[in-house]
């Protein structure tokens, strides 16, 4: 395990060793709205971290042997969610590791349970507009928003997840800047954290 360091100016180096030490075999697990860059995110902070990064969303298409938007089409949303539930429960013994979850992961109740027991949750929050911006451009990939008033229902599903996401361990921004940037802040605020002595192998 190799000792990186962030520098983020003014402020003194996160080492990726102290927080790989203290978070033990829990994973970091990024939660959000569709379009908050959960998974560009992720991809940068295993690689930052050292550690595996895992996007549940693929991991269940691949488990389906189809994409998100056929399960929905062909067995509807509680098929799925019930699907994406069991998925997250088993990749939640993989870590340490980033974990990226769909959009509603966190809504079903034994999810949030599981990821409380096993990983430290991390909501990547963003304003609507950004969201929106970022979501026209794949909106197709998006079964939640195929409706006849796709902005309308994103509000809506921000009215309805908000406070769920806020129950997450630690909340970090997503705005329009580099995705590096926000690793960065990801790794201040896990440094705070996990302060304290290091997690014990094997042990949540």
């Amino acid at each position: 395990m190799s000792d990186i360091t962030v520098k983020n100016d003014a402020t003194p180096p996160v080492s990726a060793a102290a927080i790989l030490a203290r978070l033990g075999s829990r994973s970091i697990v990024l939660v959000g709205m569709m379009g908050v860059g959960k998974s560009s995110i992720g991809r940068r902070l295993g690689i930052r971290l050292g550690v595996p990064f895992v996007d549940a969303d693929a991991e269940i298409e691949a488990a389906a042997g189809m994409s998100i938007a056929d399960i929905f089409a062909r067995h509807g949303e509680a098929y799925f969610r019930s699907g994406e539930s069991r998925v997250i429960a088993r990749l939640l013994e993989g870590g340490p590791q980033v974990l990226a979850t769909g959009g509603g992961a966190i809504v079903n109740a034994d999810t949030r349970t599981a990821i409380k027991a096993k990983g430290v949750s991390i909501w990547l929050n963003a304003e609507f507009d950004v969201l929106m911006r970022r979501i026209n451009k794949r909106k197709s990939d998006r079964p939640m928003l195929q409706t006849a008033d796709p902005a309308a229902t994103l509000r809506q599903l921000l009215d309805e997840r908000g406070s769920v996401y806020a129950q997450s361990d630690l909340t970090v921004q997503s705005r329009e800047v580099p995705h590096d940037a926000i690793v960065s802040e990801i790794m201040k605020a896990l440094s705070g954290f996990l302060g304290g002595p290091p997690q014990q192998a094997g042990r949540p």
